[in-house]
């Protein structure tokens, strides 16, 4: 499989739903495959909150592959030999493209809390710039899961001629309360701690020990990935056997992972992305700039297809079959599937072999 990875310069501004502007702006994308000569084979792929551009395949010297790697490669169900893949890190990310650590240009400081609030209508808008900058106005189909979904859903809505498919997975129409409150929770965890300097930090603050405050706030989000089931299933009562049952801080098994995956995440994921990250989920609203969530559907021409889990308790499966039960009554093209899982909301990034299938004859007819 053929993989590059570049960074897109923009010096045109883009406007952002807020009325602020963004001038200049770079976006970090990734390409897998080739494009063919009419550009008629082109997969766009959008990542959720933690994700990046970095999709699938391995870098030299690296041992993690990409975070969608079991879905898209040479004849994997996105499959590269046929198909031209574009990731792109939203803006806002931590991982190439402009966020609230780059350059407040013409000042070489970051922006931190002087960058403006990003949302998912102004992430799409932003690929869109990169499309466009590529010769490219078509796609054979958008695929993305959680906040990646979101994204697929908004440019349905907002480009109605842009793809033949849109596959949306365990996302929703507009972020509900029950997430809006395991997010605030990261939230006030990173505005609180005394090392986040209320934005003012320095690059690399964070690189050996972490920040507690993101830690901890990532624990209330790996919680709401999950499932009782599945924590049940993965550590049951388990305790660490080093640890004394009658220590104050002896731990569960299940505390240990928590402490461990979080502690990592806080090293390489940068807090002030993930506050804006988290706004953007929040403020997710399809019907946002039309009459209704019925208007906003009624402009879908793509075939839309929704995939979500029994399981997840982020974004609920009655979210997506509301869409789909709008969709029905419009008459437009859709399908609905709800794959039974005890995995949680990551059960799109987990059990690919519950849903492969179901995107392949998609991407077939």
């Amino acid at each position: 499989m053929k993989i590059e990875t570049k960074i897109a310069h923009f010096s045109s501004p883009l406007y952002l739903e807020s009325g602020r502007i963004l001038e200049p702006y770079e976006i970090a994308y990734e390409t897998y495959g080739e494009l063919n000569a009419d550009k008629s084979n082109v997969i766009l792929i959008c990542h959720a909150l933690s994700g990046s551009h970095h999709a699938a395949g391995t870098y030299e010297g690296e041992r993690k592959a990409g975070w969608w790697d079991g879905l898209i490669g040479d004849g994997k169900t996105i499959d590269t030999s046929r198909y031209f893949v574009i990731c792109t890190n939203v803006i806002s990310s931590c991982f190439g493209s402009t966020g609230p650590m780059s350059p407040n240009y013409p000042s070489e400081d970051p922006y931190r809390l002087k960058f403006p609030v990003v949302t998912i209508k102004d992430m799409t808008r932003a690929q869109m710039q990169l499309l466009s900058s590529l010769g490219i106005y078509h796609l054979r189909a958008i695929v993305g899961g959680s906040m990646g979904g979101m994204q697929a859903l908004q440019f349905a809505v907002d480009y109605p001629n842009l793809a033949d498919d849109i596959i949306s997975l365990a996302a929703t129409y507009a972020t509900r309360p029950w997430t809006i409150g395991f997010n605030k929770v990261a939230v006030e965890a990173i505005r609180r701690d005394p090392r986040f300097k209320h934005g003012n930090y320095s690059k690399g603050d964070f690189e050996e020990e972490g920040l507690d405050g993101l830690a901890i706030g990532r624990i209330a989000g790996h919680i709401s990935y999950l499932s009782p089931d599945s924590m049940d299933e993965k550590f049951g009562r388990n305790y660490v056997n080093n640890d004394g049952l009658f220590e104050l801080f002896g731990r569960y098994e299940v505390e240990r992972y928590m402490e461990y995956n979080t502690n990592n995440f806080s090293r390489i994921f940068d807090p002030l992305s993930y506050l804006y990250i988290v706004k953007a989920i929040n403020t997710f609203n399809l019907s946002r700039g039309y009459d209704s969530l019925h208007d906003a559907i009624s402009r879908i021409k793509a075939s839309v297809h929704l995939i979500s889990f029994s399981s997840d308790y982020l974004f609920f499966p009655s979210e997506m079959e509301h869409i789909a039960k709008m969709m029905e009554r419009n008459g437009q093209k859709h399908t609905y599937i709800e794959v039974e899982s005890t995995y949680g909301h990551d059960a799109f990034l987990v059990e690919l072999d519950k849903f492969k299938d179901t995107i392949k004859e998609v991407l077939k007819n």
